[in-house]
């Protein structure tokens, strides 16, 4: 009855993606990429679209399609390749997410957080990872890069239902520093050895597809939130469960509803993302390389 169940559901369109088999398909996908690559990477960062970070630096480069790794969703968004970009990095084994999974694409919160578990059990332990997000706070422009300090979760969901509970000692998951605090320093380190100014805030996350309204934003600046996405919330949760370190940046690509003028669209986001690319790669590429010392 239960597979029977499955099968309509999958004919309706709606994927199913069962927590008891979630840990035997992490070790099916990892087993998969050890038997392609040799490599054993400590450090994953989730490119955004348009934002190149270290990739040209990588040496003995090794990309793979998500396609090709059993279990892996497939990334859907224009911008997000859906690679996984293996490489040394001063030495180091690092590893490029070129393309991140998002809720909205109609895929569940544990698929979207699938290869985080996977690069975790290769060897990952910690994670860079970056957004782009509308700037609810008045002081926030088109081009600021955010640091993330905190979040605040309107995803109405959680990719460790299920999942969290297999795992007996390890249910529930401490989020006091979700975003590491020392990771924090060495971004505004970097960011003050290479002049680039850097703001800070909490992010939020509604689950999309469709920008905010006016009336919504006015409801998360009430809640304490600074600047709103569609992504990152899920990814964070389950690397801190996993027990890695995260370091988190926003791109403000466009104002939030009720501080736009005109309308917003992702080909605005892109831009603004490109135009972006060349400062908050270098900021990520010298925390990249301060944090692969550590």
């Amino acid at each position: 009855m239960k597979n029977y169940f499955i099968v309509i559901l999958s004919l309706l369109g709606i994927t199913v993606f069962a927590s008891e088999g979630f840990f035997q398909k992490v070790d099916e996908s990892a087993r998969y990429l050890n038997e392609t690559i040799d490599t054993k990477p400590k450090l994953l960062i989730v490119l955004t679209a348009g934002i190149k970070g270290p990739l040209d630096l990588l040496e003995d480069k090794v990309e793979i399609s998500s396609a090709d790794i059993p279990h892996f969703p497939i990334a859907k968004v224009p911008g997000h390749e859906g690679k996984l970009i293996f490489g040394k990095l001063d030495g180091v084994d690092i590893v490029l997410m070129k393309g991140r999974y998002h809720y909205y694409e109609g895929i569940s919160p544990q698929e979207v957080v699938f290869p985080y578990f996977v690069l975790n059990s290769m060897g990952v332990e910690s994670v860079i990872t970056m957004n782009a997000v509308g700037g609810i706070r008045e002081d926030l422009d088109v081009g600021d890069i955010m640091l993330v300090t905190d979040h605040i979760n309107l995803l109405c969901n959680n990719p460790l239902k299920g999942v969290s509970i297999l795992q007996r000692g390890r249910e529930f998951t401490d989020m006091s520093n979700a975003y590491d605090c020392e990771y924090q320093e060495v971004a505004r380190n970097q960011a003050d050895l290479k002049g680039i100014e850097l703001k800070t805030g909490v992010y939020t996350a509604l689950s999309g597809p469709n920008y905010e309204t006016k009336a919504e934003i006015r409801m998360l600046r009430t809640l304490g939130a600074d600047f709103v996405g569609m992504s990152t919330i899920f990814e964070v949760l389950s690397s801190r469960f996993l027990e890695m370190r995260v370091l988190a940046f926003s791109c403000i690509t466009n104002p939030a509803a009720d501080r736009n003028v005109g309308k917003i669209s992702h080909e605005h986001v892109l831009k603004a993302l490109n135009d972006m690319n060349p400062k908050l790669s270098d900021l990520v590429t010298g925390c990249a390389k301060e944090l692969i010392l550590k």
